[in-house]
């Protein structure tokens, strides 16, 4: 069984990053998955978090950064160095094939940390802007659920068209991160008493 999920997992890598590519998402990619290119939107949203919640804002950004570094550990340091999965970008079967489209990078492959923090971070996104943004508007407030998780997910496509990781490392990594976004946020309210009201 696991032998054919790796299979499985090999071939649609293969297809998304060297089948599946365009120039339009040969210059998106990179862009979506580089750290630095959504400071704007972060600081776009910690600017609305504030002006909604006041000075509520203080431990839902402390949230925020708790939850971000709770997904990176668990993703980096325990699942990564446990499994020690290759990079495909290391693997020396995919070479001939491979597009590698930024650095590879050394380290592990199984889960995708990129995957797991941006998941974990559109949880929250739409935890704490959803309600004030479209107070009593349920379909708009499911537009804004997709359109968080559709921006977490072409981050974690990206991860794969570039050459980085398997979709097995970023679906992984999606569960993982939502989940513990899901257990943070559950905490929060239980901690905080239901002290933001919806």
């Amino acid at each position: 069984m696991l032998e054919w999920l790796i299979q499985y997992d090999s071939a649609l890598f293969q297809l998304i990053n060297s089948s599946w590519n365009n120039a339009l998402f040969d210059f998106l990619m990179p862009l979506f998955r580089n750290k630095t290119f959504w400071i704007p939107l972060y600081i776009v949203i910690a600017a609305v978090l504030t002006y909604k919640y006041k000075l509520k804002v203080l431990p839902i950004l402390l949230l925020f950064l708790l939850t971000v570094l709770l997904a990176d550990q668990i993703s980096s340091e325990l699942i990564k160095k446990s499994v020690q999965r290759l990079r495909p970008c290391n693997d020396p079967l995919l070479q001939e094939s491979l597009r590698l489209l930024i650095e590879c990078g050394k380290g592990f492959s199984f889960t995708s940390s990129h995957a797991t923090n941006h998941f974990a971070l559109a949880f929250l996104f739409n935890a704490f802007l959803g309600p004030v943004l479209l107070p009593n508007k349920k379909n708009g407030r499911v537009f804004f659920a997709v359109a968080c998780f559709l921006w977490a997910f072409f981050i974690a496509y990206a991860q794969v068209y570039v050459g980085v990781h398997y979709p097995l490392d970023v679906t992984a990594g999606a569960v993982l991160g939502t989940a513990l976004a899901a257990l943070t946020y559950k905490l929060y309210k239980l901690l905080t008493n239901n002290y933001l009201k919806k």
